[in-house]
């Protein structure tokens, strides 16, 4: 007979406590973190105002029961709605996450990070409208910094995808941390409301990828970071925790999920994150696209100079890393804008023959063009091994792609590569000054100039924003 299986309680899993101990005790004190994370904070919102133009996603929000206010509850940014904090996390997270514009890390593992800012400023404003808690504009930025930490250093030995999970995990991890931390709960708490996050239900990538690519993908993460406010309520109380939630044999997360590997760390938490983030600056595009949108928009411009267009194509041959090829080469019909911003031949064609690439294009009503079909069939993709070595370099951490066009004269048109997307931080002081033109664009989407000016000025101003009472921040944004 098999010995009984022993029942003593273990200490919590090292993951636990040092994501707790990160939370709890690490200050941090990077200016270029924070920095970052006010532009970041501008365009994420800037990001959800735009989602708003889009039925698709507003039919979401608000609250779950039609009508429902909730005194001192956590306002939705660019809308009228006042929510329990849970559902507030979703509305703001799933608006964020929309038209896939939001904030990127790539590595092992891929996500935003910036979505865990649907958690973090849904509990920030109901503790200060509720006066539960004075926070700051200060915490927000704080919060995100150690959210984008937790979220992006898991990620960058440990794949997630390579089980078929999908990375809204991490932000449903990282959001339980932060949020318990605004909640006020005491390390042993927060040890255990992250042992819920990782035991909760986790999310497969089947909405991500072909036959099955759909809307969920814009929302899962809106899901995920709400579902963290309602974890670190829920332990608030005094719930109990499970300690080995990731190492227990047989039934923990390593053995069920992660075929027995325990996580690797290449560096401890700190700022790391949030001063190497990605941002997508000029296309809402799938990251891993981002080099080949902006080498597709340079040769449409050489195209246009010579008298040519994309109906003078016979083939395009796509250079990239496997990381791209693995997600969003895709042949066959395109069922939805969700399937279609996860295509590289799409993401390409469009910017070839129209010279843009928007977050309307992805609709039907683009998308019916029989030019872009007929000019995917001609697009293929190759990997180039040194592109996929320098993606996963952390000296480089490149996303590069490159194009070459053979028309159907039997010219070929010099290859156009980019190696840094305009979003890179190797390239942020080229692309900050045109993020905060995306979000002066979107802030024109809903508000007035007046009320667009303000907004504007205070996040132009990092101390005056940092000393800003949350409420009054949101308070903002309400149309």
């Amino acid at each position: 007979m098999s010995a009984p299986i022993s029942n003593v309680r273990p200490k919590p899993d090292k993951v636990l406590t040092q994501i707790a101990d990160y939370v709890t005790r690490y200050k941090v004190t990077s200016k270029e973190a924070y920095d970052t994370a006010r532009y970041c904070l501008m365009d994420t919102l800037g990001c959800g105002l735009e989602a708003l133009e889009y039925p698709a996603c507003t039919k979401l929000l608000g609250p779950i029961v039609p009508g429902t206010v909730v005194p001192n509850g956590a306002k939705v940014p660019g809308t009228r709605f006042q929510l329990d904090p849970v559902q507030a996390a979703f509305n703001i997270g799933a608006m964020i996450r929309w038209l896939d514009f939001n904030d990127t890390w790539l590595a092992a593992e891929w996500g935003h990070p910036s979505d865990n800012l649907g958690g973090i400023l849904a509990t920030a404003d109901w503790l200060s409208r509720s006066s539960q808690k004075e926070l700051l504009m200060r915490d927000v930025l704080t919060g995100m910094i150690k959210a984008h930490e937790i979220q992006g250093v898991i990620a960058l030995a440990n794949s997630f995808n390579r089980v078929g999970l999908d990375h809204v995990v991490l932000v449903k991890v990282a959001s339980t941390a932060v949020v318990s931390q605004l909640l006020g709960l005491s390390h042993e708490q927060i040890v255990n409301a992250l042992s819920q996050a990782w035991i909760d239900g986790q999310s497969l990538r089947t909405y991500r990828h072909a036959p099955n690519a759909g809307s969920r993908k814009s929302w899962a993460a809106g899901d995920a970071t709400s579902r963290a406010v309602r974890l670190a309520l829920i332990s608030r109380t005094g719930e109990m925790g499970y300690p080995s939630a990731l190492t227990a044999r047989t039934w923990g997360f390593y053995d069920v999920l992660f075929k027995g590997k325990p996580f690797a760390f290449q560096r401890p938490f700190g700022s790391y994150v949030m001063e190497h983030v990605l941002f997508k600056i000029s296309f809402p595009a799938e990251f891993h696209s981002q080099t080949a949108v902006e080498a597709a928009m340079a040769l449409f411009q050489q195209m246009k100079s010579a008298g040519k267009t994309a109906e003078d194509i016979k083939k395009i041959t796509i250079r990239t890393h496997e990381a791209a090829i693995r997600i969003i080469d895709k042949k066959g019909p395109l069922h939805n804008p969700a399937d279609r911003d996860h295509c590289i031949q799409y993401m390409v064609a469009v910017p070839l023959i129209f010279g843009r690439l928007t977050a309307a294009d992805y609709e039907d009503g683009v998308a019916a063009d029989p030019r872009i079909d007929r000019l995917r069939a001609r697009i293929s993709c190759v990997e180039n091994k040194q592109y996929t070595r320098d993606y996963h370099d952390p000296r480089k951490r490149s996303i590069a792609s490159a194009l070459t066009v053979e028309l159907k004269n039997g010219t070929k048109l010099k290859e156009v590569a980019v190696e840094y997307p305009i979003g890179h931080k190797r390239r942020r002081k080229e692309g900050m000054p045109l993020l905060v033109e995306k979000f002066k664009t979107n802030l024109a989407r809903r508000f007035p100039a007046d009320q667009q000016k303000r907004i504007l000025d205070l996040c132009l101003d990092a101390e005056r924003l940092a000393q800003t009472p949350v409420d009054e921040f949101v308070d903002l944004f309400v149309i």
